[in-house]
């Protein structure tokens, strides 16, 4: 028994700044002290605080230590594990209060979440299968094997209300019961990771941090559907995710629980990874299945639905990550439970990651029903230097932007796709008033035209010239002529696309349309970006009352645009300026502005 767990976030974000040093010089120091037998260190997957990485929370204090530094660590071994002195200069500001610390879920992130996908997340090791099984892993399975039919397992789903997290909220129990009554001498089960928008990182996240919760639910829906093989689809860009979901998976096969007759019950299924290689596109269904058959990732026109024929022709189900993670919890606590969260027609929880110009970077999990407001303002802390909050995109590049009017809106599937927006995978990039929503548009289509395949002309050609018309619109080059003629294109790219990819991707420009078309007026007839963000619109000057001659915007400048004398005020050559802002950056006396 050890008398105290030092959990460290070994999620990507985390990673990145620096946890496996971390970690390294953790384990070093208690060893030095002698408290190796007294103190366990485990890496987990990601807390959801992701700007204050690397993260430490200290058990059973509950000491949430945030940006820990590897010079801080002998302090943190030396006060708080051998002294028993927490120490509050390290300590998440948000936890101490009146110089007493509070419980991390008493904060403003954590109080207004509940977390089911996310249950494991930040709490277990994700490499070892014991401490999955020790918070019931594997439990939900046993008892689907042994008390339950496929029938009731498929009744529960439906009647639970769990609909699909990865797009448009298609419900669970009706996929899988599609599936179930075709019969075929084949099927399969396959989960979705690739999370190709923009900004999202909960599949990943989830993987990370606990995957066995994606195997247990993906063999309970081979069970459901009479699959015995599944497949797991996951972008190669997830390093650490591959990992742990293999280590998972040849640790569910080691202890029986998947192969052949899992729980002595007759029951054979078996699970496999399979890499992609980032294509957007193959975020949709069909594409993704014929990129596991090893073709190029195209969409194929349905009907036939998967369910009929789907991966090598035979009925297959495709789930996301965040889905299958609520499939086990539903199972051991009832539909009874699950329909008690949410709102009328979108029950559960959803976990968005909230990234942007918002305080708190970061995974959060909220039962449907929470409005944008409490997601931005409390949960996320609000939009930082005191700007206001303009608009927040949800869907990625099939979604579209909610403004600020429109804050107080209850976020579930119906409420989104009535204002313009969809819920997508998850994504919520928040947007303050310096954001240029022509631009968020332009950025949106610039990735699809990108990530289109190609195999259908609305799509491929038209998100191009969709693409060229918001640019000329961005250079003040445009005609209102122009703009009546994009929303038709906008309209004719929705209805005639093969796949979901076409058929979303005018979202971002129809919604932005809807809601700041007075910003399109302003770069069309006015020949103004108000945000001040396109360049071709957009003037660098120099405030002569203001400027000090301190030479250090005209040594900044790649284009030497800059000109004049020190301690004289300075000017710019409209000729030469690139507009990149590196003056701005570095002006320390607020002369040079944009107009």
């Amino acid at each position: 028994m050890y008398r105290s767990h030092v959990l460290v976030c070994g999620g990507t974000g985390c990673t990145s700044s620096g946890s496996e040093q971390i970690i390294s010089v953790l384990e070093k120091e208690i060893e030095k002290q002698g408290l190796s037998e007294e103190v366990k260190v485990i890496k987990t997957g990601c807390f959801g605080l992701c700007a204050l990485g690397p993260i430490m929370i200290i058990y059973p204090e509950g000491s949430f230590y945030s940006m820990v530094k590897t010079e801080d660590i002998p302090e943190i071994v030396s006060e708080h594990l051998l002294k028993g002195r927490i120490v509050k200069r390290l300590l998440y500001t948000e936890t101490v209060e009146d110089n007493n610390v509070k419980s991390l879920n008493d904060t403003d992130f954590y109080k207004k979440q509940q977390r089911i996908a996310l249950r494991n997340c930040g709490v277990i090791n994700p490499e070892n299968i014991d401490e999955y099984i020790g918070f019931d892993g594997y439990a939900a399975l046993g008892k689907v094997l042994t008390e339950m039919t496929p029938e009731q397992v498929i009744q529960m789903m439906l009647d639970s209300g769990l609909r699909g997290r990865g797009g448009a909220g298609f419900p669970t129990g009706l996929k899988w019961k599609f599936a179930a009554g075709n019969q075929a001498d084949q099927k399969y089960v396959c989960c979705n990771a690739d999370e190709g928008d923009p900004g999202a990182f909960m599949d990943r996240s989830i993987l990370e941090g606990d995957p066995h919760v994606v195997i247990e639910a993906m063999a309970i829906a081979g069970y459901a559907i009479g699959a015995s093989q599944g497949y797991v689809y996951i972008r190669a860009e997830y390093p650490i995710a591959v990992k742990r979901l293999q280590i998972a998976i040849d640790q569910a096969k080691q202890y029986g629980l998947l192969g052949k007759n899992i729980f002595d019950s007759g029951f054979d299924f078996d699970l496999d990874i399979r890499l992609g290689a980032g294509a957007f596109v193959c975020g949709e269904e069909t594409a993704l299945m014929t990129s596991i058959e090893g073709h190029r990732g195209e969409p194929r026109p349905r009907p036939p639905f998967p369910a009929v024929k789907g991966l090598f022709q035979k009925p297959t189900i495709l789930n996301n990550v965040e889905t299958y993670a609520n499939v086990p919890r539903i199972i051991l606590n009832g539909v009874d439970w699950f329909r008690s969260i949410g709102t009328e027609k979108s029950k559960g929880t959803k976990v968005f990651a909230v990234g942007g110009k918002i305080h708190n970077t970061g995974l959060v999990e909220v039962p449907m029903g929470t409005t944008l407001r409490e997601i931005v303002e409390e949960i996320g802390g609000g939009i930082p230097n005191g700007k206001k909050f303009k608009a927040a995109q949800t869907g990625g590049p099939s979604g579209g932007c909610i403004p600020a009017s429109l804050i107080d809106t209850e976020i579930d599937y119906d409420n989104l796709l009535a204002i313009g927006s969809m819920m997508g995978s998850g994504g919520l990039i928040v947007m303050d008033e310096d954001t240029c929503m022509v631009d968020i548009a332009k950025f949106f289509l610039e990735f699809t035209v990108d990530e289109s395949c190609g195999k259908c002309t609305p799509c491929r050609v038209g998100t191009k010239r969709l693409y060229e018309m918001l640019d000329k619109i961005s250079k003040g080059q445009a005609t209102m002529e122009d703009l009546d003629k994009m929303e038709e294109l906008c309209y004719f790219i929705k209805e005639n696309s093969l796949c979901g990819l076409g058929q979303t991707a005018p979202n971002p420009v129809l919604s932005t349309l809807r809601y700041f078309k007075d910003e399109y007026v302003a770069h069309i007839e006015d020949k103004v970006c108000p945000a001040g963000v396109c360049k071709g619109l957009v003037t660098f000057n120099i405030n002569a009352d203001k400027c000090k001659g301190c030479t250090l915007c005209a040594r900044v400048c790649p284009a030497g645009a800059i000109e004049g004398t020190v301690k004289q005020p300075h000017i710019i050559n409209k000729d030469k300026c690139v507009k990149c802002g590196a003056c701005i950056e570095k002006c320390r006396f607020d002369a040079i502005y944009k107009r």
